[in-house]
């Protein structure tokens, strides 16, 4: 079910988060996404319901549904620059340059202030995300996996970083995606001095000629 795995993708979310909104078991749409089981035909519908697309098409019988275009969208202000080095995680969460981008409202699952929209800077998360890319932020105080992708403020700085953890363990690591960047720990009293504020949604960025 390899057209299962490029919905979800297109999407810009998760295994995990895609099962939760299926009301699916993990495991089960892991094995969908994977092709290892064949959804029954309630599951089949539901998946494709969700993904706003044929039956057919996840079966691959029929080509991807023509992109629409829709004047429904949510302004946001881009609020801050998201440091994607460490040694460049010099701006405070509250800059506002007066930038604002519009997201389409079927992303916004829920209230417009569960949403931020965020900017990324430096290389460190090269090549899922580039400088400059716009990210559409689910504000969270919290990861739903370790490995997740999550925007972290730490010591009044904000970084955008794969994040490792262990429930009931007092570390975390920050790790960038650039094997380039070094991973950096934080644990004991320094977790103080950081918090989880969201995790990606949705990536917008602008194609240079």
């Amino acid at each position: 079910m390899t057209k299962i795995k490029e919905l979800r993708e297109q999407k810009n979310i998760s295994m995990a988060q895609a099962a939760k909104e299926l009301g699916f078991p993990y495991t089960t749409y892991v094995n969908y996404e994977k092709g290892e089981r064949e959804p029954r035909s309630e599951a089949l519908i539901k998946i494709a319901q969700y993904f706003g697309v044929s039956t057919d098409y996840i079966l691959g019988r029929e080509s991807a549904p023509a992109p629409t275009i829709t004047e429904d969208y949510v302004t946001f202000p881009v609020l801050y620059d998201v440091a994607a080095g460490f040694d460049k995680m010099a701006m405070a969460i509250d800059e506002w340059e007066g930038e604002t981008i519009d997201i389409p409202r079927s992303y916004i699952h829920g209230e417009k202030e569960d949403y931020a929209v965020i900017r990324v800077k430096g290389d460190s998360m090269y090549p899922d995300y580039k400088d400059g890319d716009r990210v559409l932020l689910k504000k969270q105080p919290t990861l739903d996996y370790s490995g997740q992708v999550g925007v972290l403020v730490y010591e009044d700085c904000a970084t955008l970083k794969r994040v490792d953890f262990v429930k009931g363990e007092d570390w975390l690591l920050m790790r960038p995606i650039n094997p380039n960047f070094p991973p950096q720990r934080i644990e004991g009293a320094a977790l103080d001095q950081c918090r989880i504020v969201g995790v990606p949604k949705v990536l917008v960025r602008t194609i240079k000629d």
